[in-house]
């Protein structure tokens, strides 16, 4: 008798934990439908950073704008070039603003093509452009904002 009882024990373990694995797979199989539903790949970020003069901001925060970007944020900056750099180079005004703004991935390319254009044809309108790319936004309806995809925020109400 001493041999069966120490057998069930086991079998009731063994059983018990193979039903604790089946219920932590369903509810893992359920979180990764539930984040498939709510995930967004196809509308990558990144933060368009722009540094112009401070007379041609407004100029360039309206053409950063017609790329469908939702947000931008400007900071103003100095330039640190000394006087005698700045008269060999013949730029007088060291006033700089600094556009931060986010894009998406997929107006990127065509966005710095017309600033590149525009910095080159635009009188005073030099100016640099970059980015960085953005891994990860926290919230589904910041994120379509951001993306300016209209159809997440809709969701979420």
């Amino acid at each position: 008798m001493s041999e069966n009882n120490g057998r069930k024990p086991a079998k009731r373990i063994a059983e018990a934990a193979k039903k604790a694995t089946q219920r932590v797979n369903k509810t893992v199989a359920a979180r990764q439908k539930k984040t498939a539903a709510n995930t967004v790949t196809s509308n990558r970020l990144k933060l368009l950073i722009t540094v112009v003069g401070r007379n041609k901001a407004e100029y360039f925060l309206d053409l950063i704008q017609s790329f469908e970007v939702n947000m931008q944020i400007v900071a103003l900056a100095q330039g640190t070039a000394d006087a005698k750099t700045l008269s060999f180079l013949g730029l007088t005004d060291t006033d700089k603003c600094v556009i931060f703004s986010v894009i998406q991935e997929s107006k990127l390319s065509d966005a710095m093509h017309v600033l590149g254009e525009k910095f080159k044809t635009i009188k005073d309108g030099k100016g640099i452009a970059f980015t960085v790319p953005l891994t990860s936004v926290i919230g589904t309806l910041i994120f379509g904002f951001l993306s300016n995809n209209k159809t997440v925020v809709k969701e979420a109400k």
